[in-house]
């Protein structure tokens, strides 16, 4: 299998299964309800994960929480722990909802205080940071490979976090001295305080998988700073780090990318909501994870379109018989080769059209789409129901029928008449 990594700017191959893939993919930072742009490196993780095991690897996924952060102290001053804490439920919540499992480790920043000081204590032992009036900067002139995964000139960076001592303007923050209305802070070396953002990431994945992984993912926003800084401070202590990098495309509100300063937010609750699991995870699949994504209602109907289209096929429908291994081999290379989600829907779609159910079965539930095969089983009432109608209809009672049908929709089912008989799919 090969993945196409920012980095190397080519697409790169992974070892052969059984080998591990340890993955970290970048969470959310946890100020509100998480939109539903935020799915996307959760999802594509999670399919990962899935399509890995499938092909016999030992993959290991760890998905992050940023809950300690300068957009939590502004969104709640004095209450930022509490308001971290909620947010991060609803986040977990949400994305669970989605019905794919959740990552092996879901750490959040505030759990590692302990070894990020140690983390920036051997920086400073190197002489790659330093610490003025209780702060502590990385020294970025010391890293000649500086901007090798994002492709910026050091000359040409801002100052992002202007401190009148800071020896470069480019340097960025490691540790932050505690501020007035910051009611989270920690001790260290340096004064009371809380990590950067860029540290946590660094520390949270090399505790949990080893100084050097295989995959690092994220959104494609994240590349410069925070995926930048994260290699600069992990290769000045000899870590080689992620080989991988992996950047998902934005997801764009009718051409323009979501973001809550835009206030063209849609969450992740409110797509799950109005749309439905199914829906939403059959929308993510129409895009390459490299490229951009548009969002709307529009793109959303198309999608829950080919959800019908999909559950329809296994209405009143026999399987062809046993999956045959070439056709299956077909599929895989698309996803083998950078992670085709598109071309794999369009194998989903020929097999669905051709009847081979078992083989659009299994494809279907790689994605956690397994369910638009299963049959829902309606309450006793509902079926007594779709059977008064099947009698009117046979009594040639029409109006009854058309009043018995309305009333199964009513309850939110759908009669789906099949030869002699009935099939009851939910509405959805």
């Amino acid at each position: 299998m090969r993945l196409y990594s920012t980095l190397a700017r080519d697409l790169v191959e992974l070892p052969p299964p059984p080998a591990a893939v340890r993955m970290y993919f970048c969470g959310p930072t946890v100020y509100a309800r998480a939109h539903i742009g935020n799915a996307r490196p959760f999802v594509v993780g999670m399919w990962l994960r899935t399509w890995l095991r499938e092909r016999g690897y030992a993959p290991t996924l760890v998905h992050n929480i940023t809950d300690v952060n300068d957009k939590i102290y502004e969104a709640a001053p004095g209450a930022s722990a509490d308001l971290a804490a909620k947010a991060t439920r609803w986040y977990v919540e949400d994305v669970e909802d989605l019905g794919l499992g959740l990552a092996d480790h879901l750490p959040k920043a505030s759990e590692m205080v302990p070894q990020i000081v140690e983390f920036i204590r051997a920086l400073i032992e190197r002489d790659y940071a330093y610490a003025v009036d209780g702060d502590v900067y990385f020294r970025v002139a010391r890293d000649p490979g500086y901007g090798r995964l994002s492709g910026q000139r050091p000359d040409e960076m801002q100052d992002e976090e202007p401190h009148p001592l800071k020896e470069n303007p480019r340097d960025f923050a490691l540790w932050k001295a505690n501020k007035p209305g910051e009611d989270t802070s920690w001790e260290s070396p340096w004064g009371r305080g809380r990590p950067g953002w860029h540290i946590e990431c660094s520390v949270m994945a090399e505790e949990l998988l080893g100084a050097t992984f295989e995959i690092h993912g994220g959104g494609l926003d994240l590349v410069f700073p925070h995926h930048e800084n994260e290699i600069a401070q992990s290769r000045a202590l000899g870590h080689d780090f992620a080989r991988i990098w992996t950047h998902n495309g934005m997801l764009q509100f009718v051409g323009e990318k979501m973001a809550k300063s835009l206030g063209n937010v849609t969450t992740i609750r409110g797509a799950l909501d109005d749309w439905g699991r199914e829906t939403v995870l059959l929308f993510f699949m129409t895009g390459h994870w490299r490229k951009p994504i548009d969002f709307s209602d529009e793109t959303m109907a198309q999608a829950a379109a080919q959800v019908e289209t999909f559950r329809n096929a296994f209405v009143g429908s026999a399987a062809n018989g046993a999956p045959a291994r070439a056709e299956w081999e077909d599929f895989a290379q698309k996803l083998d080769d950078d992670f085709n989600t598109p071309d794999a829907l369009a194998v989903l779609h020929e097999w669905r059209a051709a009847g081979e159910l078992d083989l659009l079965r299994r494809g279907l539930t790689i994605f956690g789409l397994g369910s638009l095969a299963e049959r829902a089983e309606a309450p006793a009432e509902i079926v007594r129901l779709a059977e008064q109608r099947r009698d009117a209809r046979a009594a040639r009672d029409f109006e009854a029928a058309d009043r018995l049908r309305r009333d199964v929709e009513k309850a939110g089912w759908e009669i789906r008449d099949v030869g002699d008989g009935f099939e009851l799919v939910p509405r959805r």
